[in-house]
């Protein structure tokens, strides 16, 4: 995987836990790390460099991690609407889960972050990229992980009839 060519944004108010992050990345070889201190810096920084992967906090003084990627997602201004977003948080309560995961974020890192999980969720990211979806509420990347093929209940979306149409 060639870590090198990439430059990631880091968004956090903790200046410990960006250096951290710092490290990991570059004892995996990017080379290009970026900072902010919150989302509106954040938004400042992607307009002016174009970023392939946005590490942001969920907590954080300022403009925080789930506006910062509602307004990513969903502003007509939006620098980079489709860019991939990992979100880092010591508050993985399972309604925070669902509140970044329904804000567009690709994945989710719970603290304290290992080198071994950021590096696994930036091969995901890489490797293995969802399909964006847009509705009347919702922008980002399918929140659907996989296909359970046991699932017995209504089809939500047209393209899901269709595949099954297809199949008979």
């Amino acid at each position: 995987m060639r870590f090198d060519l990439l430059k990631i944004l880091l968004v956090d108010d903790n200046q410990h836990m960006r250096l951290l992050l710092t490290e990991i990345l570059r004892a995996i070889g990017v080379r290009q790390v970026f900072e902010a201190l919150d989302g509106a810096e954040a938004l400042h920084m992607m307009r002016r460099v174009p970023i392939d992967i946005v590490i942001t906090d969920l907590s954080m003084s300022g403009l925080d991690g789930i506006d910062f990627v509602n307004l990513l997602r969903r502003s007509p201004d939006s620098p980079n609407p489709f860019a991939p977003i990992i979100m880092i948080t010591g508050h993985s309560t399972q309604r925070r889960v669902n509140e970044a995961r329904d804000s567009g974020v690709n994945e989710f890192l719970t603290k304290p972050v290992t080198a071994r999980s950021v590096i696994h969720r930036l091969t995901l990211l890489i490797e293995q990229p969802r399909q964006f979806i847009r509705c009347e509420n919702y922008f980002g990347p399918d929140r659907r992980r996989r296909a359970a093929p046991e699932y017995k209940g209504p089809w939500r979306r047209d393209e899901d009839a269709i595949s099954l149409d297809e199949a008979y």
